[in-house]
């Protein structure tokens, strides 16, 4: 039987796995943010293994993890909020979230047109 650590470090590494691989392969921003969002949870589920390698001696833990932790997710926050109010702003301007590599051409509409 696998102990803790272990069991965490193995789930981290199949959540930043899945977050790269859906960051790869997704072409649509949204679900880029999404698969990032996992990446993050995959690494703060890492530093959370490691700040408990200190529980193990009868201590409370590493408190540096544990910081970097907390800090860590209040960032992966503030960065999720403002990414996704840019994905709402460019649903707005240009009716679409998608980022194609080359815009439509619009008509040019002249006088001598008409």
């Amino acid at each position: 039987m696998t102990d803790a650590p272990t069991l965490y470090g193995l789930c981290a590494a199949a959540l930043i796995g899945l977050g790269v691989y859906g960051f790869i392969v997704n072409p649509q921003p949204l679900r880029k943010l999404l698969a990032f969002n996992v990446v993050g949870s995959g690494v703060f589920v890492l530093f959370g293994a490691i700040a408990h390698r200190g529980g193990a001696l009868g201590w409370g833990g590493d408190p540096v993890p544990q910081a970097l932790l907390i800090t860590g997710i209040v960032v992966a926050f503030a960065a999720t909020a403002l990414a996704v109010a840019l994905l709402l702003r460019l649903a707005d301007e240009a009716d679409s979230v998608t980022l194609a590599d080359a815009a439509p051409a619009k008509p040019d509409v002249t006088a001598r047109d008409r």
